[in-house]
């Protein structure tokens, strides 16, 4: 079912940011956005209660007033005051649930988000590396474990291998734009592990390839999870980080993606008739 639910959400991702792969990173971070402030609206608007959210904020407002009013009155500005509060915890509530409902969705969206917006591929000769995590029963130093030649990626130094942190690594330079599997050979079984070069500025990267469980397939949907009994857990490609640049500053991709989703959200809520 998992597989399933990543092969759907990547190919709708796919799709998304066809008009945006040659172009600055921002357009595909400004259409995501817009498409999940409409999202979130849509289900805030099917899991709410539209009548209740509306009657609590008029109470809201009334009160506001009668304190305006009655200023001179404590008495009676202390007392809206209280109601005040106690209806903003009726609104909050309301909010509850499709608050709830949504928490789904969104860690979705972020999940597949990241690994479009939070790396860089590699560039023609630009150095990287590949790691190696180990299950803790297995010692480095005792495994026979390789990287099969290829034309795309020039291996520059030997097998590092700690033994303490269950760990080899290796030093590459990239030599052939596209996306190419590495062939790595531990023992008898035989590992892959994608790298992208020279590819578009938006384009989707897997860092991290992880052993089969059901966390790691919903974390890491990218690329076929290890064999769940292998003797590696892990393997990584060291990618540089990427993000949002504006007036000079690079700004995380998720900060730049909840402040856009909110500001769609707020602006089309009433074009699509929400009470928020």
């Amino acid at each position: 079912m998992i597989n399933a639910l990543n092969a759907v959400l990547g190919k709708i991702f796919e799709i998304i940011f066809i008009p945006f792969q040659n172009i600055n990173p921002w357009f595909g971070m400004i259409a995501l956005s817009l498409l999940t402030g409409i999202l979130m609206l849509y289900v805030f608007k099917l899991t709410s209660d539209q009548e209740g959210i509306k009657k609590t904020k008029n109470k809201i407002k009334a009160h506001l007033l009668e304190m305006r009013l009655y200023k001179n009155d404590l008495i009676t500005s202390f007392k809206a005051q209280g109601n005040i509060l106690v209806t903003n915890f009726k609104y909050m509530k309301h909010s509850v649930k499709p608050l709830l409902v949504m928490i789904i969705p969104i860690l979705l969206i972020i999940i597949h988000s990241n690994f479009w917006f939070a790396y860089d591929p590699l560039d023609i000769d630009e150095k990287a590396l590949l790691k190696i995590k180990l299950s803790e029963e297995y010692t480095p130093s005792e495994l026979d474990i390789k990287i099969n030649s290829n034309d795309f990626v020039n291996i520059e130094t030997p097998p590092v291998r700690i033994d303490e942190e269950h760990e080899i690594a290796w030093r590459f330079s990239a030599l052939k734009q596209g996306v190419h599997e590495i062939e790595i050979q531990a023992g008898e079984n035989l590992l892959t592990k994608s790298v992208s070069i020279g590819q578009k500025s938006l384009s989707k990267i897997s860092p991290l390839k992880k052993r089969k469980s059901i966390m790691n397939e919903l974390l890491y949907p990218v690329e076929k999870p290890l064999d769940k009994n292998s003797a590696v857990k892990s393997i990584e490609i060291s990618y540089p980080t990427s993000g949002l640049r504006i007036f000079g500053i690079n700004i995380h991709w998720i900060i730049t993606f909840f402040i856009l989703s909110i500001i769609f959200g707020y602006s089309l809520k009433g074009l699509f008739g929400v009470e928020i």
